[in-house]
């Protein structure tokens, strides 16, 4: 059974804790306790309905102004795929909380509330998804009671985000859904109120997308994380290189060449749980020996020499910057890319991208929490990488402050 990785966005009171809330209740993800609990914080609000909100916004601050602030992770199973949901808030203030929750999404749901239509933070928050390379989107169409399961109203904020969409470059499909979170209409069974509609519920479409083409299998990379010597009666020759497969397929007898450092040899053998194996492919966590004795140590990268990566001490990266200090001219940080650490300065910054009207503000000299900027980075050793929008994995970093092991900002290489 395979994994799909998705997440909300939209603006605030849009319903993403609700929805995810209807997509766990009616799908019976949901335990007994779990129910009563929500029933009895729900009476103690005073809420008419049960608030499923309250699955996901745990926080106290949340329940209390009833937004959502910080990611909440839920996982839930269907006999067709198991899910792993990450409720990101709305709230631009928050925004380094959604590049974090929909970095590893493979599906973002984007919400707008049928009263209000496309606005700026539904603009902002497809921003993000493109630049986090989510290429498949849900466009939730949600409150349709509200609007009296009206299909002009549906069909003109359809055709409004589709012209806006139109200039996102990462988005393979759109997908519309008009829903009604609050009363489950087309989120796990067809809804029979709106007759009009043709397409599927929400849920079967989550369980149905294709998001395979989405992992590189072309480009093999296979960052070290570990170096596997057990020393024991029973595997007292073995040295073995664990890590995950960031891309392409792996086999026995490959030629691999190990960088830095250059030099080639062949796959031995592939393991995976102590069992050998055929083939590795992203994102697979194996362990792999190689024929000849080379000198391999973690941050060290295993390639196929027909298509090997870019390697270079200057990059140039979209960066969201996370901390409550801004940035500085010329910086200086802990770069964490992949498997291997390296210091680094940032020594321009390109332009600062307004992500509520996607313009980019050049000659400008820092960055502020939340905000988003083009820059162009200089490290003490070579990375080796791609661009992010051919690999997620080897395409993205972070930055650290060395004086207080602080992550201030995420990276996507351009």
């Amino acid at each position: 059974m395979d994994l799909l990785r998705f997440t909300t966005a939209g603006s605030v009171d849009d319903g993403k804790s609700t929805l995810i809330g209807r997509l766990l209740y009616d799908s019976k993800s949901i335990f007994e306790d779990q129910l009563e609990a929500m029933a009895e914080s729900s009476r103690k609000k005073g809420d008419e309905n049960m608030n499923l909100a309250l699955l996901t916004d745990g926080l106290k601050a949340e329940r209390e102004q009833g937004i959502t602030i910080d990611v909440a992770y839920r996982y839930f199973a269907t006999p067709k795929r198991k899910f792993i949901i990450a409720d990101t808030p709305g709230h631009i203030q928050y925004t380094r909380n959604m590049v974090t929750g929909a970095s590893t999404a493979n599906l973002a749901i984007i919400l707008i509330d049928a009263r209000k239509g496309v606005i700026e933070q539904t603009k902002r928050h497809s921003f993000i998804a493109n630049l986090l390379r989510i290429q498949h989107l849900v466009v939730a169409v949600n409150k349709m009671d509200l609007v009296d399961y009206d299909q002009e109203v549906y069909d003109r904020i359809v055709e409004d985000y589709k012209a806006f969409a139109s200039r996102l470059g990462n988005v393979v499909d759109i997908t519309p859904i008009p829903i009604s979170a609050l009363n489950g209409d087309n989120v796990v069974d067809r809804s029979n109120k709106m007759p009009w509609y043709e397409g599927v519920s929400l849920l079967y479409h989550l369980e149905n997308v294709y998001v395979g083409g989405d992992e590189n299998h072309v480009q093999a990379r296979f960052p070290v994380q570990w170096v596997i010597r057990p020393q024991s009666a029973k595997h007292h020759d073995f040295r073995g290189f664990a890590g995950r497969v960031a891309g392409g397929v792996f086999k026995p007898n490959d030629k691999v060449t190990v960088m830095p450092s250059g030099f080639t040899t062949r796959i031995k053998a592939i393991y995976r749980d102590e069992h050998e194996r055929s083939q590795a492919f992203s994102p697979e966590s194996v362990t792999i020996t190689l024929q000849d004795e080379i000198d391999v140590s973690r941050g060290d990268m295993l390639v196929k020499a027909n298509n090997p990566p870019n390697q270079s001490q200057n990059i140039e990266a979209m960066l969201c910057w996370f901390s409550n200090s801004k940035l500085s001219s010329r910086g200086k940080f802990i770069i964490r890319h992949t498997t291997k650490e390296t210091k680094a300065i940032v020594s321009e910054l390109v332009y600062k991208v307004d992500i509520n009207t996607l313009n980019k503000e050049e000659e400008v000299n820092t960055l502020s929490l939340n905000e988003i900027g083009r820059v162009k980075i200089r490290t003490a050793s070579p990375l080796f990488f791609d661009s992010y929008d051919k690999n997620r994995q080897t395409g993205s970093f972070i930055l650290v402050d060395p004086g207080t092991n602080e992550t201030v900002a995420a990276g996507m290489i351009v």
